[in-house]
């Protein structure tokens, strides 16, 4: 009995650890950029807010709704696949001036 208990858990372990794993690769999909941006915009109703250059020349962009506070980071390859990073919810603007010793200009 105590071996079969056992044997059920192990196998319940590997099913959420599998399931894990599967939301993991989920979340890091790539597509092609208009499929990505049509997704965002249409589902999420998420618009571009920011854009950087990466050092790999990808180029990367924070998709954010103010209506849903839904963000999502992306990165775009110079082959024109586009990449999800992170996604979160909570999306806020903060307009702050940072402290001189932290770059900001004297």
């Amino acid at each position: 009995m105590t071996k079969h208990l056992f044997g059920l858990s192990l196998g319940f372990v590997i099913l959420v650890m599998a399931a894990n794993m599967t939301a993991a690769q989920t979340r890091n999909m790539c597509a092609d950029r208009a499929a990505v941006i049509t997704k965002l915009t249409g589902q999420f109703g998420e618009t571009r807010r920011s854009i950087g250059l990466a050092a790999n020349n990808g180029i990367v962009e924070l998709h954010a709704s103010s209506d849903t506070g839904t963000w999502t980071i992306t990165v775009t390859h110079p082959n024109g696949m586009t990449c999800l990073v992170a996604a979160g919810n909570s999306f806020e603007v903060v307009e702050e001036q940072l402290p001189a010793v932290l770059g900001a200009p004297a």
